[in-house]
């Protein structure tokens, strides 16, 4: 379990950078190497190289040699943990909704039925005010 928050801590604080947010995006549509990636960056082949390094290590991106090439990829168990995780946030969110709707709906009903009994008594003193006037007895 502390080795998956650690995981998880390493995921998140990657993604804080938006270089590495801009990076994952990119490789949300397939793999690509280091200067593929640092194209539409204006930092150098380094800058871009570390920031694959901590995405690496957060286990964001895996790499694949392929010759003198290394192109990277999403790694899908980095990415499912994340999902997971704000998967169960999603659930704890849905939860809280439903128990506010419920409260809402139950202080709607409060309120019309209270608003029926004020009607009903605004009901019953303008009869006895009518009652009144006519010289009758309630």
């Amino acid at each position: 379990m502390a080795q998956s928050v650690s995981n998880l801590n390493a995921a998140f604080a990657a993604l804080a950078d938006p270089t590495r947010r801009a990076i994952l995006a990119r490789l949300a549509s397939g793999e690509a190497t280091v200067m593929e990636l640092a194209q539409p960056f204006e930092m150098t082949q380094p800058a871009i190289s570390q920031h694959l390094k901590v995405l690496e290590q957060a286990g964001l991106i895996v790499t694949r040699v392929q010759g003198t090439k290394r192109p990277r990829r999403l790694a899908k168990a980095g990415i499912a943990a994340m999902d997971q995780w704000l998967a169960m946030l999603r659930k704890a969110l849905e939860r809280n909704y439903d128990r506010l709707d419920q409260v809402l709906a139950a202080m709607e009903s409060n309120k019309t039925i209270a608003s029926d009994k004020t009607d009903s008594n605004k009901t019953d003193s303008r009869k006895a005010m009518q009652s009144n006037k006519k010289g009758e007895t309630p």
